[in-house]
């Protein structure tokens, strides 16, 4: 049985007063103890969330990682050794804005993804199309071909200790979300691709949806058979609203 998990990307918001007052509403939160919940706060912000949460079973992960596992002369980077060591569990591996406004390939967030795991902290790899490759018919193409260059590098094994998250870009801060059909679709497709090659990795393999996720509609999207959870914008920043998506994942 998979456990559901809910994580809330904070993207490039938050002042030490703002993440205090997001901290402390979520201290506030009675939290199903059958989700996994987690948050990716800006990194110059890790050790403040970290400290805020320590009593709350909440896991603390960063936004993303160098290429290189390790320390080195790669002025601006933080390696995921580094990032462990500031009490991350998890990190944010190829999410849409890194592939598509920072320009981050294939090849990068192969290395990414790896370095990640030789580091001990979970990767939640983002796939997910764009409105354009949808409209032609390439929404799984677009999907398979980035979940198939981590397995094909790596080998389908090291998602026995990884997340997948299906973001449809044109889902992102746009206000769209895509139908709970529409999204277990998808869902279906990448635990399908990655069974042929292992059924036994895709059984354990959670999925997550990542899209304008909100309360309204976490319980309708979350009642898929292939969704386990959801990866959560703006709803996050609120501690109420990221709450209730949270319960809508227990229920």
């Amino acid at each position: 049985m998979r456990r559901s998990m809910v994580a809330g990307n904070w993207k490039m918001h938050g002042t030490r007063a703002s993440v205090a007052e997001l901290i402390d509403g979520l201290n506030r939160q009675a939290l199903p103890a059958d989700v996994e919940v987690a948050v990716f706060p800006v990194s110059v912000h890790l050790g403040q969330v970290v400290e805020g949460l320590k009593d709350l079973a909440v896991s603390v992960g960063a936004q993303d990682c160098a290429v290189e596992a390790g320390q080195g002369a790669l002025t601006g980077e933080v390696s995921s050794e580094q990032l462990r060591d500031a009490g991350c569990e998890l990190v944010l591996i190829g999410h849409s804005e890194r592939r598509l406004i920072l320009g981050d390939s294939e090849e990068q967030v192969v290395r990414k993804f790896a370095a990640a795991q030789v580091a001990g902290l979970v990767p939640l790899l983002c796939v997910g199309e764009t409105l354009e490759q949808r409209e032609a018919g390439e929404t799984l193409k677009v999907v398979a071909g980035q979940l198939d260059s981590v397995i094909d590098a790596l080998g389908v094994a090291v998602l026995a200790n990884a997340v997948v998250a299906y973001e449809p870009v044109w889902a992102i801060g746009t206000g769209l979300t895509a139908t709970p059909q529409q999204a277990q679709d998808v869902h279906a497709a990448i635990r399908a691709q990655v069974a042929a090659k292992d059924p036994q990795v895709a059984g354990g393999l959670r999925i997550l949806y990542g899209g304008s996720v909100k309360a309204a509609n976490a319980a309708e999207l979350f009642g898929m058979p292939d969704i386990d959870g959801g990866l959560v914008g703006g709803a996050s920043l609120n501690a109420d609203e990221f709450g209730a998506i949270c319960r809508a994942a227990g229920n």
